[in-house]
């Protein structure tokens, strides 16, 4: 049986320089998703998660895959009780989202013409996973919010917590 996993293209007109630097850098991720994470986006390498005043950092938050301008792929954050309080969900969320297994996600990224593909999976999830759920009501906003921010230069309005 197939596990369940979150699937999500879009079309952004930029470069793959420009959107490889828009998942990397943290002063760029925050203006489109109210998040930061700080790496040297090597394989193997750690990296720390940034929010609302909250820092997520584990052994097991690592860079899986860095092709630069072409793929980047790491381990899901750890859900912490500090993370749960900066982004205002509940400890019954918190207690569930840390008891499921560690999923991963993947951006691939392709030129096409004067634009580029973003391809989005998240997988590595259980049926009934509460991530899952979570992510498929998330990345489809900090996605739009990116190719948004991208396009016109004009930061979105993070409404997230």
């Amino acid at each position: 049986m197939e596990k369940p996993s979150f699937v999500h293209t879009t079309y952004i007109h930029t470069t793959p320089e420009q959107l490889w630097q828009a998942l990397t850098d943290p002063a760029f991720t925050r203006r489109y998703w109210g998040a930061t994470l700080e790496s040297d986006w090597q394989c193997g390498s750690t990296y720390r998660w940034l929010q609302n005043g909250a820092t997520i950092a584990d052994s097991d938050q690592v860079v899986l895959e860095s092709e630069p301008y072409r793929r980047l792929s790491y381990s899901w954050h750890t859900f912490t009780s500090e993370w749960a309080k900066a982004t205002g969900f509940g400890e019954d969320y918190r207690a569930k989202a840390a008891s499921e297994p560690r999923s991963k996600v993947a951006f691939d990224i392709e030129p096409i013409g004067e634009t580029v593909r973003l391809t989005v999976m998240h997988d590595g999830f259980e049926p009934g996973s509460a991530i899952l759920d979570g992510i498929s009501k998330g990345w489809p906003r900090i996605l739009s919010d990116l190719k948004t921010l991208l396009e016109t230069g004009d930061p979105p309005v993070v409404l997230r917590p």
